[in-house]
């Protein structure tokens, strides 16, 4: 499954060579000329992200303060730690600045923000700073209410591929991060692998998709609807079902046309559909493991009756979702790891986003003279292999101590 439409690199690369050149001007040009919005002022003041904050709801504000906790709860216990000091030891560092993308246009990701922003502002980054499309009636209140919340420093209106070149090379008004975040079209993914070397990145994100394995436990009508809130997403969306059992297939493939008819997204969920689902009849559970494994998908829904065996088998997953009380969906807002997972098959060697992306290590080396002795012949040895002499005498020398 192919990740990026390659014919658009040679425009998405001159829109980064346009904002190295010029800067905030061609932010706002490109802000005019693609989301129709004049930006004259790029930064959105920090007081309107307290603003919308206190401009919400009572249930909304509890949503996002629930969330957020999980989030923070999670990713505590999954963090790296600081290792004891001895000859060899680990550090862990923060990361200094990163940039987050946050999409915007057909629909406002709050979610988006606190499955990055708080995984940084656990991490200890110094710095968060988002980037999110100009609207016209300005970003939206959920948007900026869940910066403000996380701990985001600054937002930006400025999206697409020009944002990105903005977070890796830095304007007049937008900072040079060291690593940049969060999901977007393919304008924005193509951007991301251009820039990767001069700032890092999270992963280069395709169309969200699930995988779901369901068997005859499975409730039709909730296996249906995990489908329908994948492929609402976007019209190229993944959906795949397994079952060695064809009536189940069947049964939930009849459940699936008839919920969708009550979906407000009915367009987008029947592109999704035609183009890009898929039901897959196995003819046992061995053979749904390995095509689920096969898919690497980014999302993995067991629905099974034996549900908890396939965790220790499914080993190509972004996330893996486990009996009829875990759908994806939860995973999306609430559950606490982030719902930014590798998609198109990365799975096979990419995880999702954590904590510990924000972090970097590096490597300590604190010998005695007795541990140096123990492998100073082998370097030696290794070195001459090499024909790298220098290295051989710096430490040879070494190996009979001061004169």
């Amino acid at each position: 499954m192919d990740t990026l439409d390659f014919s658009k690199a040679a425009s998405v690369m001159d829109i980064i060579r346009e904002v190295r050149e010029k800067g905030d001007a061609a932010l706002r040009s490109y802000s005019l000329k693609f989301d129709g919005v004049e930006t004259s002022e790029l930064e959105v003041p920090a007081s309107e992200m307290e603003n919308a904050w206190n401009g919400l709801d009572e249930e909304l504000k509890a949503a996002l303060l629930l969330s957020k906790g999980n989030i923070e709860k999670y990713q505590k216990t999954i963090m790296w730690k600081q290792m004891e000091k001895s000859e060899l030891y680990q550090k862990v560092h923060a990361l200094r600045r990163v940039g987050i993308y946050v999409p915007g246009g057909k629909a406002s990701y709050p979610s988006t923000v606190l499955m990055t922003a708080v995984l940084a502002r656990v991490a200890g980054v110094e710095e968060i700073v988002v980037v999110t499309p100009p609207q016209k009636d300005g970003i939206n209140r959920a948007t900026l209410a869940a910066c403000y919340i996380s701990g985001v420093d600054r937002v930006f209106q400025t999206g697409g591929a020009q944002a990105v070149a903005a977070l890796a090379y830095g304007t007049e008004t937008i900072p040079r991060v060291d690593k940049i975040v969060g999901p977007g079209n393919q304008y924005v993914a193509l951007a991301k692998k251009l820039v990767y070397g001069d700032v890092g990145i999270d992963s280069i994100a395709g169309p969200s998709e699930i995988v779901i394995v369901a068997d005859h436990t499975a409730n039709k009508e909730w296996v249906a609807l995990d489908i329908l809130a994948q492929a609402e997403h976007d019209e190229m969306a993944r959906t795949f079902l397994i079952s060695s059992d064809e009536k189940v297939l069947s049964d939930i493939e009849e459940e699936l046309m008839k919920q969708k008819l009550l979906q407000p997204r009915i367009n987008v969920i029947e592109e999704s559909l035609a183009n890009n689902h898929y039901a897959i009849l196995t003819s046992d559970r061995a053979e749904s493991i390995g095509i689920v494994n096969l898919i690497a998908g980014e999302h993995v829904s067991i629905q099974t009756a034996d549900a908890e065996d396939y965790v220790d088998n499914v080993r190509t997953a972004g996330a893996i979702f486990i009996g009829e009380y875990s759908p994806e969906a939860i995973g999306d807002y609430s559950a606490g790891p982030s719902h930014v997972l590798p998609t198109s098959g990365n799975a096979r060697f990419a995880s999702g986003l954590s904590v510990n992306d924000f972090l970097r290590t590096n490597s300590v080396i604190a010998l005695s003279r007795g541990t140096f002795m123990e492998c100073a012949a082998t370097a030696v040895a290794i070195a001459n292999e090499e024909s790298l002499a220098a290295h051989r005498d710096s430490v040879s020398k070494r190996m009979g101590g001061r004169a």
